[in-house]
Parts: C-alpha cells; sequence; structure tokens
C-alpha cells in the first residue's frame, strides 16, 4: 500500500508555523487539563462523533468536564469550551467512552468530606445522550468498599460499553486486584464484583470487540494481568498473565478484525510502541516516545489501516499508519503541529475524513483533518478552536 505520511498541503507552509491568533478568544476561565503534572494525558480517546454526525471533544477542568463541539457535521466550525457535568472534589483523571446508541459516558472519582470531617470516595458516572446536549447529573457508584481507607487506595476507573449497551467500569481495587461493576438490562447497577488478581501498579485499558467480547489488562509486577468476557457470558475469566513489563499508562486496544483485538503498549525499559494479538509475538512499530496511542481503524485510499497518533518526542503530535494487522509493514511516523499537552485523539467526521486533534499548551483545541484532495493521509493546515 502507498501511504503518504501525515503533511502540509502542497504549497502550504507546514501546519506548525499556522499564526494562532487567528482563532478567537477561549472563553475566559475554562482551561482544560489534558495532562497530569508528570506530563501523562489525563484523558484519552476524547474525541467522538455523535449519531448527528458531529465531533465533539472533551477534557477535565476545574469544577467539571468541558467541551467542544462541532457547529456542523464535517466543521469547521466549533462551539464551546463550555462547562458541563460539573461536580465539587473530581479528580484530575477523566474516562470517556460512547456506546454504538451515541450515549457518551463519563467516570471520575471524587472525594468529599462528610459532616463529620471525614474523606468520602466515590466512583462517578454521568452521560450525555445527544451532541451538545445537557449532560445528565453525576450520579455515584460507590467503590467496593464501606472501609474510606481502602476505598482511598482505589484506582482510577476504566470502562467500556457493551453491544447491549451497558455500561462496565472496572478499577484497581486496594490489593492490587481487579474489580468490576455493570449495567443490568434495566439500566440499574449492578454489585461490584471482585474478579481477583493481585500486584497491579498501573492504568487499566478496557476494550471490547464488535461481537461484544471485552478485554481488560492490568499491568502488573510479574507481568500484565487480564480478563476476558465473552458475548452472553455472566462472568468474566481470568486469563494467564502476559509476561510482559509494559510502561504505565501506555497500554491502548483496537478491535482489528472478527473477535480480534490488537493492543498497543511501550515497553518498561523503553518508549518503542509494540503490536500484540492472541498468539502472536509482539511486533514493534518505532515512535520512541511516552504515554498511550490513540488508535483508529478507518479505510486510506481504499485499504483497511490503522491509525496510531502520540506525543513525540518533541512534544508535538506524530502520526503513523499500516495496513491493519500487517503489522510487519512497519509504520513510519510524521509529525505535525506545535507542542501540545496530553495525549492527541483520532477520529473520522461526517464526510469520513480522518480527523486529528490535539491541546495546545496554551489550552486551545487544535484540529486538523485528511485533504480529499490528495492521496493518502497529506493533512490540511490545523486550525486552532
Amino acid at each position: 500500500m502507498a501511504f503518504k505520511p501525515a503533511r502540509a498541503s502542497k504549497g502550504q507552509a507546514g501546519p506548525e508555523h499556522e499564526t494562532p491568533t487567528a482563532a478567537p478568544a477561549a472563553a475566559p476561565g475554562l482551561v482544560p487539563s489534558p495532562a497530569l503534572p508528570d506530563g501523562s494525558p489525563a484523558v484519552t480517546s476524547w474525541l467522538l462523533r455523535g449519531k448527528d454526525g458531529r465531533l465533539t471533544a472533551y477534557a477535565p477542568g476545574a469544577g467539571g468536564v468541558l467541551r467542544w463541539t462541532e457547529t456542523h457535521p464535517g466543521g469547521p466550525e466549533w462551539t464551546g469550551p463550555e462547562l458541563v457535568a460539573p461536580a465539587p472534589g473530581l479528580g484530575p483523571r477523566l474516562t470517556v467512552v460512547q456506546g454504538a446508541d451515541g450515549y457518551v459516558h463519563f467516570l471520575a472519582l471524587q472525594q468529599n468530606t462528610t459532616a463529620a470531617g471525614d474523606p468520602h470516595y466515590d466512583v462517578m458516572h454521568a452521560v450525555q445522550y445527544q451532541s451538545g446536549r445537557p449532560v445528565k447529573d453525576w450520579s455515584p457508584l460507590g467503590t467496593p468498599y464501606r472501609d474510606q481507607q481502602k476505598a482511598a487506595k482505589v484506582g482510577h476507573p476504566a470502562a467500556v460499553v457493551d453491544s447491549a449497551d451497558n455500561v462496565w467500569v472496572f478499577v484497581r481495587n486496594a490489593g492490587g486486584g481487579l474489580c468490576a461493576r455493570g449495567q443490568l438490562s434495566s439500566g440499574k447497577w449492578g454489585n461490584w464484583k471482585d474478579l481477583q488478581g493481585s500486584g497491579s501498579y498501573g492504568t487499566i485499558c478496557a476494550s471490547t470487540a464488535e461481537e461484544g467480547r471485552i478485554d481488560v489488562l492490568a499491568p502488573a509486577e510479574r507481568g500484565v494481568m487480564r480478563w476476558t468476557k465473552g458475548p452472553g457470558a455472566d462472568e468474566f475469566e481470568q486469563l494467564p498473565d502476559l509476561k510482559l513489563q509494559v510502561a504505565n499508562g501506555s497500554v491502548s486496544a483496537q478491535h482489528t478484525g472478527e473477535g480480534r483485538i490488537t493492543f498497543f503498549w511501550r515497553e518498561a525499559d523503553g518508549g518503542e510502541v509494540h503490536a500484540f494479538r492472541d498468539e502472536l509475538p509482539a511486533v514493534p512499530l518505532g515512535g520512541d516516545a511516552s504515554g498511550p496511542v490513540a488508535v483508529l481503524r478507518t479505510p486510506v485510499d481504499g485499504h483497511d489501516c490503522t491509525l496510531l497518533a502520540q506525543r513525540g518526542p518533541d512534544g508535538r503530535p506524530a502520526l503513523a499508519a499500516y495496513p491493519t494487522e500487517a503489522e510487519s509493514a512497519g509504520a513510519v511516523w510524521a509529525s505535525t503541529g506545535e507542542v501540545c499537552e496530553g495525549v492527541p485523539a483520532l477520529a473520522t467526521d461526517a464526510a469520513g475524513r480522518v480527523v486529528l486533534a490535539a491541546f495546545g499548551t496554551d489550552g486551545r483545541l487544535r484540529v486538523t483533518r485528511q485533504k480529499t484532495t490528495e492521496p493518502g493521509l497529506a493533512l490540511e493546515p490545523w486550525g486552532i478552536v
């Protein structure tokens, strides 16, 4: 497959030379926090397309979730930022997942103080039913523990939406194992379940395949713990650990074929991206950096491709692509745009174009789209929202 790396259009300056002053001023006080103090991302998979075809970007901000929404499907204009789902005491990290019904679910940890002055911890859930519409208020899901000293040790929630559009939430428990809580067919929530395990120290990665299988990975001291739940199954099954040492917070996943999920991570002692599927050896894909990659599976020039985006070693967004499940073809990384915070995001817009988005160091949303007048992944100049 002939693949053109991301680049500026012919005859135009590179996107990194775009002039920020051309964009309108951001709303005062509404500044996103896409990265934690250590530079790791506070949110991943934060660019989603609604049922009406409009893209929406989400990020944690002071007091709640910040949202930017396309004015029309395919853009280029956006509204935002606007503060949605405000709540006191939310942690700095945000999980965003979307179901086939288009609903967008938000998960976060919250710490409040009881009337007696004691800390109280909850996993919180909120939902947006339509693009640009109000978000239903946060509701507490509790934690697996009544004992708040143990509840304080619960990790940030990961989540997926299954084939029945029910949400499953996963947290690292106080013992380093995994606990899960899922929605029932009635929409109510079941009880917390202890999925066992021990020694987990990092960020959980949860994913789902199109036929409904759920896979959950949790980096641990002895490797990577893994659980799976088949379509229609009542319980999760713990599988043998993967004998890998992965960098904390670097695991991503993408459904890449019938019943197959490809996982991406960086090794604990190096920054190169690796891809892994069941019963196949891990394949290196270059991209020496840190943190997770954003993953998108989409046609490019009629070929089924997997696109990866990361914050490169120079701090700028970097994009790579290869034929889906043909990691042996290699991945060529190309940097674009300005220095960004957190991890970039990938999506396709209403016209089927690849969209790459990132937050600049000034907190402003940056967006570029695939050109339709050139083959490959030639990108338009970056716009600033």
